[in-house]
């Protein structure tokens, strides 16, 4: 038995809470190297001695490259437990407790006496209600369509292509390069939401200098360029009679140069109330005339127009806490994505999302973060982030050149283990956003290797976000390519398959739904996995290769598939049976 592939990392992603009465544990071991494995566990505050223990089988639940991950989710009676592990392989066995192996467990005999090491064992020491990390029970059944304000729309059909710019009460200008209109997605709902999306995410949308509105001049106004506080009320009251939700886009790392506790520095130097906002004041502050002369001051990636803030600072926690605040309280808004998130001074985000869940406990916090997030995520942050790892997954080893289905299955399996079942099930996965190249560009416009990806997006666990106009055909692989506007009627058949695999997820995907690979019908060509809940198994078969695959299982009730031959998954084709 290899041991030094063991792995077991209590209060974890190995070791967490479903309920107060609920726990899952996993234990991870070299691929093929453990033949079983029992887990142990009991009442760590038991009044008997030794302590008395259940024993539950536990069964490989997920495989990657190199190691099994065994686990056992399973009701207890108790909330301080503790636990160990008997590993199996062949006829070699050994305990595994407190990251020891033995073939005796922790029970010292003294003079006929049993004394017991009972902090030696593995310990969930106290199963807290407020301490079990999990997502806003509405997120977790959200489908998510992402807008970015410029680009979408103007009117009913009606894509964007008049720049403007609108002048502020204090005198200051924001821009638009397309002209879209808070207006013109009120008006464009009927189409968002009979494709069966439930939530909108608005990339931002206060008044700012350019046409991104990434650098914020005034958090308590919307920009005029978009429209109104009035119109934006409208929206939302909109979203909310049809029963969808809107999430907004908080962009609190860094502010414009024209926000005015800048200015303020800029003006009054050492003398403002606002010095110790920003980071790496060199005084006293000038704009650098061009992007080539670097800037007195931090700036967010460099950019001279977005002085960095110094949200370690007390009174920049105060005074954005109150923004979180305000729009959930005074709008109703159903959430934040927060921008940048993992720059930010950790205390910034517990008092704003003190401030907010006093408002809303049910809003939700999502943080932007590209890569693995767990410290972000054990309640006192965010309640779920940006999966751009799915996207990274999916690029690289379901539609690239270097295609390979039974990596993408590993590594998804990775992914999945990186948190909590109740975290997983609430992440944002996502094929592109404002920020990355358009996924159907990256198929280089095949539209067939895009379903694929889009059928993951949709059926794995996580909850799916698609950048508006992906269901027209949208492309782009420049900044203003990918923002560009967007398009109705373009492609009647790719909006049709969005439509139809989003009412699939509504219909077998629910927060409980279990998700299993076959991994004796996956291969290099061929990923193959089941979604199993109470409206039964859908199986989902895809074959990313550039060749026709026969495929011989039997299966029950077509849902979807890409070709009209039972037994045949056609180049680049995928089957869906409810089994």
């Amino acid at each position: 038995m290899n041991r030094e592939a063991v792995l077991h990392i209590p209060l974890s992603n190995y070791a967490f809470a479903n309920s107060e009465c609920n726990l899952t544990i996993r234990i991870r071991a070299q691929k093929d190297n453990v033949s079983a494995c029992t887990l142990y566990y009991g009442d760590r505050a038991c009044n008997t001695t030794p302590v008395i223990f259940d024993e539950i089988s536990m069964e490989i639940k997920a495989r990657d490259e190199y190691f099994d991950y065994y686990e056992a989710t399973f009701e207890t009676p108790f909330q301080r437990v503790c636990y160990y592990f008997k590993l199996l392989n062949e006829g070699e066995w050994t305990y595994y407790y407190s990251e020891r192996f033995t073939k005796e467990l922790a029970v010292i005999y003294l003079e006929g006496n049993i004394l017991e090491g009972r902090s030696e064992y593995y310990q969930y020491p106290y199963i807290l209600k407020d301490e079990i990390p999990d997502v806003p029970t509405w997120f977790k059944k959200a489908v998510v369509y992402n807008i970015f304000p410029d680009s979408f729309t103007c009117g009913e059909y009606n894509p964007p292509s008049q720049p403007k710019e609108m002048v502020l009460e204090n005198g200051k200008v924001c821009k638009s390069r397309l002209g879209g209109t808070l207006k013109g997605i009120f008006e464009n709902l009927d189409y968002i939401q009979t494709l069966g999306f439930n939530c909108i995410y608005l990339n931002p949308i206060f008044a700012a200098g350019e046409y991104h509105k990434y650098d914020s001049i005034d958090y308590y106004h919307i920009d005029p360029c978009f429209g109104t506080n009035e119109e934006f009320k409208s929206l939302v009251e909109e979203l909310h009679k049809r029963e969808m939700k809107i999430i907004i886009d908080g962009v609190f790392n860094h502010c414009s140069w024209e926000f005015f506790a800048f200015e303020d520095v800029m003006e009054k130097g050492e003398e403002s109330k606002y010095l110790n906002w920003f980071y790496e004041l060199n005084l006293p502050l000038r704009r650098p005339l061009s992007e080539k002369e670097k800037p007195d001051y931090a700036c967010f990636a460099y950019e001279r127009k977005m002085p960095k803030l110094n949200t370690s600072n007390e009174e920049v926690q105060k005074y954005f806490a109150n923004v979180g605040a305000y729009w959930i309280r005074e709008y109703k808004l159903d959430g934040w994505r927060l921008d940048v998130a993992n720059e930010i001074d950790r205390n910034f985000w517990r008092k704003f999302r003190e401030a907010v869940k006093r408002e809303n406990k049910e809003a939700i916090l999502i943080g932007e973060v590209w890569e693995n997030a767990e410290s972000w995520l054990r309640g006192d942050a965010f309640d779920s982030t940006m999966n751009y790892e799915f996207r990274r997954i999916c690029r690289d080893y379901i539609v690239g050149d270097n295609k390979n289905a039974l990596t993408a299955a590993k590594q998804l399996e990775q992914m999945r283990l990186r948190y909590p079942t109740n975290l997983v099930n609430g992440q944002l996965n996502l094929l592109d956003s404002h920020d990355v190249p358009r996924f159907l560009s990256i198929c280089k416009g095949d539209q067939r290797k895009w379903k694929l990806a889009c059928i993951l997006l949709m059926l794995l666990p996580g909850v799916p976000s698609l950048f508006y106009g992906d269901e027209q055909a949208i492309c782009g692989i420049k900044e203003n390519e990918y923002r560009n506007p967007m398009v109705w009627g373009q492609n009647p058949q790719l909006c049709e398959f969005v439509q139809n695999m989003i009412e699939i997820r509504k219909e077998y995907i629910e927060e409980n739904t279990s998700y299993e690979v076959l991994w004796e019908d996956t291969d290099e060509q061929v990923l193959t996995f089941v979604r199993e809940g109470r409206k039964g198994r859908l199986l989902v078969s895809l074959n990313i290769a550039e060749t026709s695959r026969v495929w011989k299982r039997e299966e029950g009730k077509m849902i979807l598939t890409s070709s009209s031959n039972k037994e045949l998954l056609e180049t680049m084709g995928y089957k869906i049976y409810l089994i």
